[in-house]
């Protein structure tokens, strides 16, 4: 399996991807929060102006994205998505694995509070979710979104981060 930065060819197939496995959010995540898609091409396109940079895994054909941000003393993991049917293969280990040797800074990730499948992933992979005080001062400055969001997430950070 290659990884690989994504090139602007890759957008369609990361949008359909990103779409089709945050399926599994639907009725977990709070209906406030759900919209259909879950990522439109503006929005791809406004996360990518934003500075977020998309690693795509290949075998024949995309199988998964992730992006990673810089965000000055962090770095972000933003968009971690496995098409559904080759999900529990590997794809997202090998990919994350790719996005923490792209930065020294400490790694952290957002995710739903209730997806109990990101956040034992995450764990699976070395990182530990961070207390409720810390999680809500670090989504407020690292990340831009909604206070509801803010309530209905967590953060989970790497090793470096717990050394810092």
């Amino acid at each position: 399996m290659n990884v690989r930065e994504a090139v602007p060819s890759d957008l369609p197939k990361v949008l359909e991807i990103v779409n089709a496995a945050a399926e599994a959010y639907r009725g977990v995540i709070p209906a406030d929060r759900w919209h259909e898609p879950y990522m439109s091409a503006g929005e791809l396109e406004a996360e990518i102006a934003a500075g977020v940079r998309f690693w795509v895994a290949e075998q024949g054909e995309l199988l998964g994205a992730m992006g990673i941000q810089d965000r000055g003393d962090v770095t972000l993991v933003r968009h971690a998505y496995v098409a559904p049917g080759t999900q529990r293969n590997g794809v997202g280990s090998l990919l994350l694995e790719r996005l923490r040797r792209l930065t020294e800074k400490p790694l952290l990730i957002g995710t739903w509070a209730d997806a109990s499948w990101a956040i034992g992933f995450y764990r699976k992979n070395g990182f530990t979710v961070v207390q409720r005080d810390e999680k809500d001062q670090l989504l407020r400055k690292y990340w831009s979104i909604p206070p509801r969001q803010v309530e209905t997430s967590v953060v989970l950070a790497d090793e470096r981060w717990r050394m810092s």
